[in-house]
């Protein structure tokens, strides 16, 4: 499959469109709405059906197979903050606490994206490792976290480890929904493995797909709304948006390649490095960093990085993992 025929076919699948469909309600000020009571049962949903697939992924799997591609994620997830903060500081010019704020977002990662990434492999029936679920979690709070200690000032020495702004975001990495949710329902998958997974497949397998499409019809409605602020925003975000997913799904499938994954699974974590964070990151960051200004990172993340990701990303880094393997 080439390039173009990922795209067409990632484009044509159901979430996809549902996404479109979503951008066009808010354009044309439709009055579509998605209870928010909905939306976060919809979101807590789709976390723990990816943690309690991973948990069950790795329990099947064996720790040892995951410990070398586990700890490859989570060095991404703790570098990709560091370069991105030094961009937005020297070429973009953002503030110490705008550029912290930025690179939080983007070291840290898209759930949503990733289930888009593996909707796609299962379209092309590519395999990949069940287990890179838990890749999710341990780039999440690293990426976060470093962030923060960034947009604080920890390049100049102004931090203290014990400094307020840090101890929010450990506690809202390590206790927030997101985290919680994902390690918490991965453990119990891990525990209870196949035999767990026989009791809720009803649940968790069959309604997943019909629950990932009414969530991106949110999320296309949320981007949709948040296209007006791309021009405020400036073209230097805009090209980041665009240009910082490119460099670090590459990078990531270079990682997941040498880290021994297979094509689909260094697919997988080539968008989790591409991804933005738009749940997870801007919770921890408005309580640890409230002087950033929201509209770079949101409008980055949600506006920009999220729609090229799930329509252009994706397939574009299925066939650098395609190219890795040959």
């Amino acid at each position: 499959m080439d390039l173009f025929s990922s795209i067409q076919s990632n484009l044509l699948s159901p979430a996809i469109l549902f996404f479109v469909l979503g951008i066009f309600a808010a354009v044309s000020k439709s009055d579509l709405k998605i209870p928010e009571s909905l939306y976060t049962t919809l979101t807590i949903y789709l976390l723990i059906t990816i943690g309690f697939k991973g948990g069950v992924a790795i329990n099947d799997a064996g720790i040892g197979a995951v410990w070398v591609p586990g700890l490859a994620a989570m060095a991404l997830g703790i570098l990709i903050p560091l370069w991105t903060y030094q961009v937005l500081r020297n070429l973009g010019k953002f503030s110490v606490a705008d550029a912290g704020a930025v690179a939080a977002h983007y070291g840290s990662v898209s759930a949503v994206t990733f289930i888009a990434a593996t909707n796609f492999l299962k379209s092309i029936q590519e395999p990949y490792e069940s287990y890179a679920s838990a890749f999710l979690a341990v780039m999440d709070s690293p990426a976060i976290i470093v962030g923060v200690m960034l947009g604080k000032g920890a390049l100049g020495g102004k931090l203290s480890l014990v400094d307020a702004g840090i101890r929010h975001a450990l506690k809202d990495t390590v206790f927030g929904r997101g985290v919680l949710l994902l390690i918490g329902s991965m453990i119990i998958g891990s525990v209870s493995g196949k035999s767990g997974m026989t009791m809720v497949e009803g649940f968790f397998v069959t309604p997943f797909q019909g629950v990932l499409a009414l969530f991106l019809l949110e999320m296309g409605m949320v981007a949709g709304r948040r296209l007006g602020e791309v021009k405020k925003v400036g073209v230097f975000l805009l090209v980041f948006g665009i240009t910082a997913p490119l460099i670090h799904g590459t990078l990531g499938a270079l990682v997941g390649s040498w880290a021994g994954l297979s094509i689909g699974g260094t697919t997988l974590l080539g968008v989790l490095a591409a991804s933005a964070s738009y749940i997870a990151a801007p919770a921890a960051v408005r309580l640890s960093l409230p002087e950033a200004n929201p509209t770079y990172s949101l409008t980055a993340a949600l506006a920009i990085t999220f729609p090229f990701n799930i329509t252009v990303g994706v397939p574009l880094f299925f066939q650098i993992a395609k190219h890795l393997h040959s």
